[in-house]
């Protein structure tokens, strides 16, 4: 079950008070660009979904298939140019693993939620509640 994402303002000029079931998160903006810096930005929390959910996948499938994968570490970076959102995924993976079990894994990257649904058509409904 994915549980409700709700933002509302906090203090200063950007700062988001973000609730998802009971946890509470901030979300800010640089000072660089008039934010407080007092979070992360929504695109660094898009980039730590895509990175968060990848490295849960190859860690699901690792065990799935008993290959000796220790740990994944992605790192994701997200640039806009020429009005295109371009996600740089990089992944290093640790382990005994052999050279078929590394890009069986860089396959599997793919197949994560957050990826599918990035890359898939998304809708979004907007309305005003009372």
């Amino acid at each position: 079950m994915i549980r409700n994402a709700q933002s509302q303002f906090g203090v200063g000029p950007f700062q988001q008070k973000i609730t998802v079931g009971n946890f509470q998160l901030l979300a800010d903006i640089e000072e660089a660009s008039g934010g407080a810096n007092t979070g992360p930005s929504p695109h660094e929390y898009l980039a730590t979904a895509l990175a968060s959910c990848t490295s849960m996948t190859l860690k699901m499938y690792a065990g799935r298939k008993a290959m000796n994968l220790t740990n994944a570490i992605v790192t994701v970076h997200i640039e806009r140019e020429d009005d295109i959102e371009k996600f740089n995924r990089d992944i290093q993976l640790f382990g005994e693993l052999k050279e078929e079990e590394k890009q069986r894994l860089l396959e599997i990257a793919n197949k994560c939620p957050i990826h599918k649904a990035l890359t898939g058509e998304i809708q979004i409904k907007t309305q005003l509640v009372n």
